[in-house]
């Protein structure tokens, strides 16, 4: 079965907004065995959202179109529908009751123009809305389909996996395929490398398929299998896995839904071990993914942004002369900085980042780009320097991700100490 997706949307066409409903849907498309045959957007125009329709439908057994449900003027997607299949639009009152109940619900002023959210096209099914008042809809035409469904993204996910997916199953009904991915995901290689390190692996006498999807900084390498069988499509999926761990190992850090700070939490908990943070050109990036794992204070004791010397010399207990000889970008003051948080904590860690992030500041010795992580235990220090090439918000994420890399690092024990 081959599915269009047209997302609808002036926000989206002059780029103030990102579409992430396409991506969702197609996710979601994909898993179920079903091929995405396009992607369109458009604005809240009618001869464009009309010529989008035309040119999906003549290519595609359905249509998953999001946008333009809501109350405003600009909303019209059920209206362009309804006329560019000559269909009436019709009142619907269970639709129009669950809007009003949820305005009394939040205490929301009632305003007529919100009755136009409960209007259909003749023959349409509507679709129940978990999350929000505009229910979206399925429009039959023939042997396809078209289904609508409000593009604010949270509605969109719910209303995916509640009412859409099922009702494309029931439409198109077909020989089941079991569908196993895994994705491993891969920290200090470019795209060009991890696809070199596999050149000699024959996926497709494997049985699998293989995407490259960059993920600054990290780039994710999915394996998919689709057959008629679970146990088949987990066995080709492991199959290449263990071909892909041969090449890669170390580079993979986490694997599917796993995150960098998933696992640096999940380890330090098992370990039972507290850190401090010392963070200077990352400006409390790494605080914010370390706290974003419920039960983040388990662990993290506290987290600094000594970002001037003045407050590496004050907070920290660097020497104001180490700054002056090695500089604030140094491994000695990289080093000072890690033992001080861990010191002033009382903790068993102390990690600390330094660097010049750009876009100024650089220097031949020092150029644009130059980090230096360290993370401090009782005994030993383990230390990294790194170039960068990144415009400054992403040196600063890359040098995140490089620190949490080097924590996960000492926390599996395969960090190397300073000498």
């Amino acid at each position: 079965m081959n599915t269009g997706i047209l997302t609808i949307g002036n926000e989206l066409t002059s780029g103030r907004t990102q579409d992430s409903n396409s991506s969702l849907i197609a996710r979601q498309i994909t898993a179920q065995g079903w091929e995405v045959a396009l992607i369109m957007s458009v604005g809240d125009d009618e001869g464009a959202i009309t010529a989008a329709l035309d040119f999906i439908l003549a290519k595609s057994n359905a249509v998953i179109v999001t946008g333009g449900l809501g109350p405003t003027a600009d909303d019209i997607t059920t209206a362009c529908i309804a006329k560019a299949f000559g269909r009436k639009l019709v009142l619907n009152e269970d639709a129009l009751r669950h809007i009003k109940d949820r305005f009394e619900k939040f205490r929301l002023r009632w305003t007529d123009n919100n009755s136009k959210q409960a209007l259909f096209p003749q023959g349409a099914t509507p679709i129940y809305n978990p999350a929000g008042t505009a229910w979206g809809f399925s429009l039959p035409l023939g042997d396809k389909i078209i289904i609508v469904m409000p593009g604010v993204p949270v509605e969109a996910r719910l209303m995916l996996a509640e009412g859409v997916i099922p009702l494309l199953r029931s439409s198109f009904p077909q020989e089941a395929q079991y569908i196993e991915t895994l994705t491993f995901k891969i920290f200090g290689l470019p795209e060009a490398q991890v696809d070199s390190a596999l050149a000699d692996v024959d996926f497709e006498s494997l049985g699998v398929a293989v995407g490259f999807y960059p993920h600054f900084p990290e780039n994710h390498l999915v394996v998919t299998a689709r057959t008629n069988s679970p146990e088949k499509s987990k066995k080709q999926v492991k199959q290449a896995g263990h071909e892909i761990k041969k090449r890669l190992d170390a580079n993979i850090f986490a694997q599917d839904d796993e995150t960098i700070e998933g696992l640096a939490a999940s380890l330090l908990t098992q370990k039972g071990l507290t850190i401090a943070l010392a963070e200077s050109c990352t400006g409390g990036l790494i605080a914010h993914r370390l706290t974003s794992i419920p039960g983040s204070s388990a662990f993290l004791e506290r987290a600094l942004v000594a970002y001037s010397n003045k407050a590496k010399t004050q907070l920290l207990g660097v020497p104001a002369e180490i700054i002056v000889r090695a500089g604030a970008v140094s491994p000695e003051t990289a080093r000072l900085m890690a033992r001080g948080a861990r010191q002033a904590a009382g903790t068993d860690l102390g990690l600390a980042v330094t660097g010049i992030v750009g876009p100024d500041g650089g220097s031949d010795a020092k150029p644009v780009g130059t980090v230096f992580i360290t993370l401090a235990d009782h005994f030993a220090t383990f230390t990294r320097h790194f170039a960068f090439r990144w415009d400054r918000a992403r040196n600063k994420t890359i040098s995140a991700q490089a620190a949490l890399m080097l924590l996960v690092d000492y926390l599996k024990g395969v960090a190397v100490r300073d000498e």
